[in-house]
């Protein structure tokens, strides 16, 4: 049985940097998913740099996930273990569904091809709100290119597809 995607649909994104400490001239990170989602045909919707709060991160994306011009939520930053990366504990209780398949491959692709042990303190994730996909990435532009190049641009169409399908 084959398939059928929405090929035909701009999947629409939004990008949420959460930092104490970056600004939009300084956001290398946000500034390569915005690169890469372009060019890959992808719409950058809405774009916002906030700080690591809980209730900061929890109302941008709350609002993102009202808005009908936005398909998928990819964030960057605050996923590690010190006490300001708050990001997950702000993300997760938003997921209808976690998509855990998502941080495990991040995990394993990263201790394969590029950091070693040290992927084991990744807390990237991914999840369903709203029929949108949401994917919570570290703040390190090596770990936003390997999430963006190996997982998301190859199963965005095909996660949204699945979303919207009735």
């Amino acid at each position: 049985m084959s398939e059928t995607f929405h090929t035909d649909h701009q999947v629409r994104i939004a990008v949420l940097t959460v930092s104490d400490t970056r600004t939009e001239e300084t956001d290398t990170g946000g500034q390569l998913i915005q690169k890469m989602a372009k060019d890959h045909k992808f719409i950058v919707s809405d774009y916002a740099i906030v700080p690591d709060d809980v209730t900061i991160i929890q109302l941008t994306i709350s609002d993102w996930l009202g808005q009908g011009d936005i398909d998928a939520i990819i964030t960057t930053g605050g996923t590690g273990i010190a006490k300001r990366d708050v990001t997950l504990e702000a993300v997760q209780p938003l997921f209808e569904k976690e998509i855990t398949g998502f941080g495990e491959l991040f995990r394993y692709v990263s201790f394969t091809e590029d950091v070693g042990t040290k992927a084991l303190l990744s807390r990237a994730t991914a999840g369903v709100a709203h029929d949108k996909a949401i994917f919570v990435l570290p703040g390190s532009r090596g770990a936003i290119k390997l999430a963006m190049e190996r997982l998301i641009l190859p199963e965005i169409q095909h996660i949204y597809s699945e979303l919207t399908k009735h």
